[in-house]
Order: C-alpha cells, then sequence, then structure tokens
C-alpha cells in the first residue's frame, strides 16, 4: 500500500504546521506554544483523551479503535523541543527566536504524528487504543525518562513504542532499521589533572599539566583502539580541554572533558572501567595527579527484534520493499527513545530527509516532501499493530 490518499489530501496542511513550529522553536521543557498547539488539535480532531503536563510539558492524546476487543495499547512517539543553534537557512519560515531553531527535524516529527492524529480520530479502523505521546527535552534533557517517572506506561497502559527520525542522506522517503541496538549510548567523562605551577621560564621546577593532558589525550586513544574488540563500535571523543590564565605562567591544574558512544553494555562498562584505571595511572607517570568522573547518559537504543521485523514491514507497504533497509548502519548519535524501548518492546526507524545538510547544523531543514511517508508510517503501523477482527 502506498501513501494513503486521505493524508496525501491534507499533507499541505501538515507542511503548514511544521513550518509554524519551526518559526517558533522552543528547547528543552519550555515546550509550552508548541504543546499548546499539540493539545489544541487533538481535542479538536477528536481525540478521546487529552492529557498535558506530563513529564512536565508532555502531552498524550488517546484514540480509541473501532473496538476495543484486544484490550492492547501501542504509542506512537515524537519529540518537540529544538536545539540552542542560530539559524542560517534564509527560508520564509526561519526561526524567529534568537538563539534557537530546529535543527534536528522535530518540528517534522511532531507535525507528522498531529497528521496521523488526524488520520486516526476520523477513521478508527483498529482494534484497541492509540497513545499519541508528544515528548519535550529529547536534545539533552532526558524528556522520554520523565515522561516514564510520570507513570506514562501506567497511565495508559502501553504495550509496545514506535518512533521515527528523519535521516539526512538517506533518500527522501526511504526507510532504514535494523534490530538491536540502533543508536548509541552518550556517556560523558570530566578529568581534572592537577600537577604543579609556576612560571614558563621554568618548566624544570613545575609538574606541567597540559603536557599530562596532551600525552593523555593521546593515549585514552588506545582504549578504543587496542582495548575494545575491532568488531565492536565505541567511540571515545575529547570535546573540551581547559587550562592556564597567562601566556607566562605554567598552571596548577587542568581538565579534559569528552564523550564516549557505545552500541553494547559490556564495552561501555569496559571503557569507564578502564578510564578508571588508566588516567590517575597516565597522570602519576609524570607526578601529576587525576581524577575521572564518568557521566553514564541516554542508554543505547535497542530494537526488539519482532517489532522491528514489523515496522519494516510496515514501511514497505508504504514505501516499497526496495526502499527499505532492514540491515541499516547504527548510528554513534544519541536518543533518549532508548528509555522507553528498555521498558516496553518497539522499534525505532529512520526515514530519509533526502540531500539535505546534517542533523544540528544551521542550514538544516527538515523535508515536507517525505511528511506523507512519515504519517502513512505511523497510520499503518496503528492499523497493523491493532487489526480490527
Amino acid at each position: 500500500m502506498p501513501v494513503l490518499n486521505r493524508i496525501a489530501e491534507f499533507a499541505d496542511e501538515i507542511a503548514a504546521w511544521r513550518q509554524d513550529f519551526h518559526a517558533h522553536p522552543e528547547t528543552l521543557y519550555d515546550v509550552v506554544r508548541t504543546a499548546g498547539i499539540v493539545a489544541d488539535k487533538l481535542s479538536a480532531f477528536g481525540c478521546d483523551e487529552v492529557v498535558t503536563g506530563i513529564g512536565r510539558t508532555g502531552v498524550v492524546g488517546v484514540i480509541n479503535g473501532r473496538s476495543n476487543a484486544s484490550g492492547r495499547v501501542i504509542a506512537l512517539r515524537a519529540d518537540m523541543d529544538a536545539l540552542p543553534i542560530t539559524e542560517k537557512t534564509g527560508k520564509d519560515y526561519a526561526s524567529t527566536v534568537d538563539g534557537k531553531m530546529h535543527a534536528c527535524g522535530h518540528d517534522g516529527h511532531t507535525a507528522m504524528l498531529l497528521g496521523a492524529a488526524k488520520y486516526l480520530a476520523e477513521t478508527r479502523n483498529f482494534d484497541g487504543r492509540i497513545a499519541l505521546v508528544f515528548q519535550p527535552a529529547e536534545e539533552g534533557g532526558a524528556g522520554a525518562k520523565a515522561m516514564l517517572d510520570d507513570k506514562l506506561i501506567e497511565t495508559f497502559g502501553i504495550e509496545e513504542f514506535y518512533g521515527l527520525h528523519n535521516w539526512p542522506g538517506m533518500p527522501a522517503g526511504h526507510f532504514g532499521i535494523r534490530a538491536g541496538g540502533i543508536m548509541a549510548a552518550t556517556d560523558r567523562f570530566y578529568i581534572d589533572i592537577t600537577g604543579q605551577g609556576g612560571h614558563a621560564a621554568r618548566p624544570q621546577t613545575t609538574i606541567d599539566p597540559v603536557i599530562v593532558a596532551a600525552n593523555m589525550i593521546v593515549g585514552m586513544q588506545a582504549i578504543v583502539s587496542r582495548n575494545v574488540d575491532p568488531l565492536h563500535a565505541a567511540v571515545l571523543s575529547v570535546t573540551m580541554v581547559e587550562a592556564g590564565e597567562a601566556d607566562n605562567v605554567i598552571s596548577q591544574s587542568a581538565k579534559i572533558t569528552g564523550t564516549v558512544r557505545t552500541l553494547d553494555l559490556a564495552v561501555q562498562d569496559q571503557i569507564e572501567q578502564r578510564l578508571a584505571e588508566f588516567v590517575p595511572q597516565f597522570a602519576a607517570s609524570f607526578g601529576a595527579t587525576a581524577t575521572v568522573r564518568y557521566a553514564r547518559g541516554y542508554p543505547v537504543t535497542v530494537n526488539s527484534v519482532a517489532q522491528t521485523a514489523f515496522a519494516a514491514e510496515v514501511a514497505s507497504e508504504i514505501a516499497g520493499p526496495e526502499r527499505v533497509d532492514s540491515d541499516a548502519p547504527p548510528s554513534m548519535g544519541g536518543e533518549d527513545f532508548s528509555f522507553m524501548l528498555e521498558q516496553r518492546p518497539g522499534a525505532y526507524i529512520f526515514l530519509g530527509n533526502g540531500d539535505s545538510s546534517e542533523l544540528h547544523t544551521d542550514t538544516y531543514d527538515f523535508n515536507d516532501a517525505i511528511i506523507p511517508m512519515g504519517v502513512s508510517y505511523f497510520v499503518r503501523v496503528a492499523e497493523r499493530a491493532l487489526p480490527v477482527g
């Protein structure tokens, strides 16, 4: 089955919603305007329940099917928040808020799920209930976890979760998915090095923490290249180095900050342990001391096997099997939908955004041409997961 005709009929309306969200971006939990519009539209569509304030500013709409003989509840999820980036797209609907823009396509995700809500509320061609989950604070705020902590699953009886993300570089309207880890765990590390400061003209009287930091940064790369099995993906990136206040003074201390990305819990544990061992011992070899704090962030986004196969089948109905990669390569980016998939089975799928700028860049824009594909996917997941009769 290709794109549903009814959805194609109001695709321009959905695109208008998307562009309005794009022009008025809100970050983290401060998605008051966006959540208000979402709630109002869900009510106008005739959703049977509209609940606000879950996870602070999250919204859930519930649509009852033609019957509820199955007693089952499936959740479809979209994220609503933007990023703290100054937009440079030059679009007519570009951000009107200084320093904020929808640089990850959450405006498109929200609009597409609203489109699915409108269609499903009209047709109700399913047996059970659909929970439409509109989530705040995906970008670093763990909004998914906040909604779960507010009893999202228990309140609505959710059995499975399905979500999607647009994907630049993948042909527009194509889909990509894989069973198992599809997006990485996103951890951070913070290293504090203490040496002996002094005059830059007399380095022999000092223990230079900058030298320690420089060599430590190089040495840490061996954790991935020489400790982790090369068949297992891992990334260790140093992203910030801080030291010193004057050009003629060797600092007393230095700081190193970075991120670790993994797709496997055992590898995640291994890197955390190796950093804890390596950092103080390496610093001691220079006569310095160092501590490391390792902070775990979003867990690995793990797609359930059965639900992944099901999602791939649905995508194949919409786009054609030749446009669905059911063994797509995983991404080392992170996603807090992972918290939902830790609690219930489900699947997260990529929808090609075409030849657009990369996510999290100031020239990125969501491709409105893929809206009918995304809406149709959400709708068919609901109808096929909860078939009538």
